[in-house]
């Protein structure tokens, strides 16, 4: 499968009149864009080809219903007030764009060396990022917003499961509720598993879908979780980092693993 191929085989499942569709050779990347509001989405062709390889048709239907339902979002007008519950932080990478194509800010916080968080509005199948035109029309603020995604993120249940490799214990948040890499954020959750810990306690927020957290008790430990992660991040439909992070004294700390050397690096959040 070559990117002209999957270019054309989107443009084929995606065709629509309303919608233009540029395809940028240098990139490798596939823009498609609501031709009235000007709006839409880019899709890395390198990326959804490596999955292409792996899960064929279900790797193609997924992105496709990605594409169509964010350019349906993009075409409506959203409001914040009477939907105070549904607003949650997602988690990004710090080379995600802080700014609309139209120049529209977003809305974020810095978070770590290697990720920031956004806030965004939850629209059942999907999610807008919530901007400051969106926020200046309902008369908020950042604090509000900070706050209240921060609440409504609290009451999400927490379900995982536990994997052990040489001794070392992995555990996987995946509630496929759209969050679980935001759940990095929920301290009561980092706390819990940190007063459970007996080695060393390592995370990492490899795509939107994923929350990984390990109980570390030796080298091979750290050669395991960054494996790990390395797949999970070239497999996720929205990857945000290959890197791992220590938990310590409450705050996050990213390491690079080369084989058995294990180098700190990055600021604590």
């Amino acid at each position: 499968m070559t990117s002209l191929k999957m270019r054309d085989l989107l443009k084929e499942r995606l065709k629509n009149d309303h919608w233009t569709f540029s395809f940028d050779r240098e990139k490798d990347t596939l823009r498609i864009e609501d031709k009235e509001t000007k709006k839409g989405t880019t899709v890395s062709l390198p990326g959804l080809i490596a999955k292409w390889e792996v899960r064929k048709e279900k790797a193609i239907d997924e992105m496709v219903y990605y594409i169509e339902e964010a350019l349906k979002v993009m075409s409506e007008e959203q409001e914040l007030t009477g939907k105070e519950r549904n607003v949650y932080p997602v988690i990004r990478s710090t080379s995600f764009p802080t700014e609309a194509k139209d120049g529209t800010k977003l809305l974020y916080d810095d978070h770590t060396a290697e990720t920031r968080i956004y806030y965004a509005l939850d629209l059942g199948t999907t999610y807008r990022l919530i901007d400051e035109r969106l926020l200046k029309k309902e008369g908020w603020d950042l604090l509000k917003v900070r706050e209240m995604a921060r609440f409504n993120l609290r009451s999400l249940p927490l379900s995982y499961r536990e994997d052990t490799v040489a001794g070392n214990t992995f555990y996987f948040v995946n509630n496929k509720d759209g969050y679980d890499a935001s759940r990095i954020l929920n301290e009561s959750i980092l706390k819990k598993f940190s007063a459970e810990i007996h080695g060393t306690m390592a995370v990492a927020v490899p795509h939107q879908d994923v929350l990984i957290i390990a109980d570390i008790k030796n080298d091979t430990g750290y050669d395991v979780l960054a494996q790990i992660t390395m797949s999970f991040f070239a497999d996720g439909h929205v990857p945000i980092t290959a890197l791992s992070f220590l938990y310590e004294n409450g705050g996050l700390e990213p390491i690079f693993i080369l084989a058995k050397n294990r180098k700190k690096d990055g600021k604590k959040s």
